[in-house]
């Protein structure tokens, strides 16, 4: 039998290497893209594989922290004071707390340069440094090292001897104004809004500060720094707002050279409070170690459509409703609205046709939930329960059947509420509380009972009641300028400001036309100018929203937005601090059906609004933000 033999084919060898090189070219390629897709732009010097680079750009990078227990400040206590070793062991909790690693170093270690190991150095109520510390301190952050400080930094030498403010001139770019004195055990420290060390701070919060390590304030005069606090309290204290604001920094932050610095002019374990202080406080610190280490943030913006502040004016009538008209003419012709709070009893006397004032503006009710009555008109009296629950529903229902309106706010008598009040102004249908209180923020406060909601809005400026009657204020230019002061106040805390008046002061013939003045000065400040429900109905929408920020590569920011409620929202500005200048900023979202966004950013800057509409219930949105590091 013939046994046939076949010949093998060669194998080309050339074409399985250029087929291979293909199919690795592509899975390169491909991987490119993905991690392109997940990290947005990178360095392709990121696939090397360097331990750093990985941490960084899959996790972002831990802050390296040292905190410098200085032996040469030590020295200048008396003996029996434990402050020193008292800071540091607040600091050391608040680190541990954030889960955040750190080294205690010592002024030998700062003199020999080791600090430049370590992406932030704290520098705790460190008065006394030396000469040679100074110049590594100043070394470091010109290039570009990350310092958080508290009191008078390096204001003696290491001998104890006084050397002065050229460290605070210099570095940090205030001029010091005064030292707080202990004659008042505590001291509040008003907090701005609307920064990158305040996110998620309510807007205006007065922090409690003790005295005891006599608190610093200072006044900042480089454009560089950037001031986060106030101690002046315009509740107690005289002076004109803006100058004294100005005065009394308590909070700076800002760069020098190619660094940053945060300076507080109080120690951290002199906050106290109760714990609402505290978690604001500790908020304030994990933004401050944020920002230091040049992590992103995200908050809302306290206002809708990037207004600056907002405003609110609040009529009040009881009796003398003569000079309203005059009031009307203005709202107007200016195109605003205002809330009018009036006594029942007026609808009931039918001394004013409650109708006509509905087109300009809103009904809210003026109710009397109690009195004052000792010596020192100190202590309020308010009615029980049930009684003022009868009261609310007796307004709200005689205020609605004349005006043919629904009515949902409420101004008690004296601006006097307690516990009792509140079930029974939530249990009545009343969505917000106007108050006269004076200790509180100075935007409204939701208040949660049982489930339910009240917002509380306090009062954030003088009335006429204080400018005219009490200050004796009768010229209008005068009047302008009292007003105005608390308007640039509010504005510069990013607050609401509330201009509550009575028919028989500011709306009298003679005087009115400030009215007039006040909202074209609103207007040209971007005060949004709306009613007291329109405010309540923007902090019911604006309290649900969830937002989480994340580092997705070395340039791209990863904002996740959420809406748990069970209403709408709209009209909301996310305002994101990519915490490092970008150019050539991009929006991208992670699944192709979420709705688009609109977005805002000037180029070499590091802040971007997110125009966020039609936010349903349930709602969760993730979008992208790439950017190019802007070229220094």
């Amino acid at each position: 039998m013939e046994v046939k033999t076949y010949k093998r084919g060669r194998i080309n060898q050339t074409l399985i290497l250029f087929v291979g090189l293909i199919i690795l070219s592509g899975s390169m390629i491909t991987y490119f893209f993905i991690l392109r897709g997940v990290f947005g732009k990178f360095n392709p010097g990121a696939l090397l594989p360097d331990s750093k680079i990985i941490q960084n750009v899959v996790n972002g990078a831990e802050p390296k922290i040292a905190i410098l227990n200085s032996r040469y400040t030590e020295n200048m206590l008396p003996e029996w004071s434990s402050s020193l070793k008292d800071n540091l062991s607040t600091w050391k909790k608040f680190l541990e707390s954030s889960k955040l690693k750190f080294d205690v170093i010592s002024d030998e270690s700062i003199e020999q340069g080791k600090h430049f190991d370590y992406n932030i150095l704290v520098l705790p109520g460190s008065r006394s440094l030396s000469d040679l510390e100074i110049t590594q301190i100043k070394k470091y952050i010109d290039n570009g090292g990350s310092i958080f400080a508290t009191s008078g930094t390096a204001s003696y030498s290491n001998d104890g001897k006084w050397r002065g403010w050229d460290f605070f001139s210099e570095v940090f770019g205030v001029k010091f104004s005064k030292e707080i004195k202990p004659d008042e055990n505590t001291k509040i420290h008003t907090l701005r809004g609307d920064l990158a060390i305040t996110a998620n701070i309510p807007t205006g919060y007065p922090m409690k500060v003790a005295t005891w390590d006599r608190p610093m304030s200072v006044e900042v005069l480089d454009p560089r720094t950037i001031q986060a606090s106030f101690w002046y309290n315009y509740r107690v204290e005289a002076g004109l707002s803006r100058e004294e604001i100005k005065k009394s920094a308590g909070i700076v932050y800002g760069t020098y050279g190619k660094g940053r610095f945060i300076w507080m002019g109080f120690e951290i374990n002199s906050v106290i409070g109760v714990q609402e202080d505290y978690i604001y406080f500790d908020r304030l610190f994990k933004n401050s170690i944020n920002w230091l280490n040049y992590g992103p943030f995200a908050h809302i913006k306290e206002w809708p459509d990037n207004y600056e502040a907002a405003a609110v004016i609040s009529p009040v009538l009881s009796e003398n409703t003569e000079n309203i008209k005059d009031l009307l003419n203005i709202l107007a012709s200016e195109d605003v609205k205002a809330t009018f709070f009036i006594d029942p009893r007026l609808a009931s006397q039918n001394k004013f046709p409650l109708q006509d004032l509905v087109n300009y503006g809103e009904i809210a009710a003026s109710v009397d939930l109690g009195y004052l009555s000792t010596v020192n008109d100190t202590i309020n009296h308010l009615n029980d329960y049930k009684t003022q629950l009868e009261y609310l529903n007796e307004a709200k229902f005689t205020l609605e059947a004349f005006s043919g309106s629904k009515v949902i706010g409420c101004y008690p008598y004296y601006g006097l509420f307690d516990h009792n009040s509140e079930v029974a102004l939530i249990n009545s249908g009343y969505k917000y509380v106007m108050t006269d209180s004076l200790t509180d923020r100075s935007v409204p406060k939701i208040i949660n009972r049982d489930g339910k909601r009240l917002l509380s809005m306090t009062k954030t400026s003088r009335d006429d009641y204080e400018v005219i009657r009490d200050f004796n204020l009768t010229l209008p230019e005068f009047q302008f300028y009292t007003y105005q002061e608390d308007v640039d106040r509010v504005l510069f805390e990013g607050g609401m400001y509330i201009m509550k008046m009575h028919p028989e002061y500011q709306c009298k013939p003679e005087y009115i036309n400030v009215v007039k003045q006040i909202i074209q000065d609103l207007k040209r400040k971007k005060f949004w100018i709306t009613t007291a429900s329109e405010i309540q109905n923007w902090y019911l929408q604006k309290n649900y929203v969830e937002i989480k920020v994340d580092k997705r590569g070395e340039s791209r920011v990863a904002v996740t937005i959420s809406n748990p409620g069970h209403d709408m929202i709209n009209r909301f500005v996310i305002q994101v601090d990519l915490n490092e200048n970008a150019d050539d900023v991009s929006l991208g979202k992670e699944i192709i059906c979420t709705k688009n966004a609109e977005f805002e950013h000037r180029k070499g800057s590091r802040i971007v609004n997110l125009f966020i509409s039609d936010l349903k219930s349930g709602e969760s949105r993730t979008y992208y933000l790439d950017y190019d590091k802007t070229k220094v």
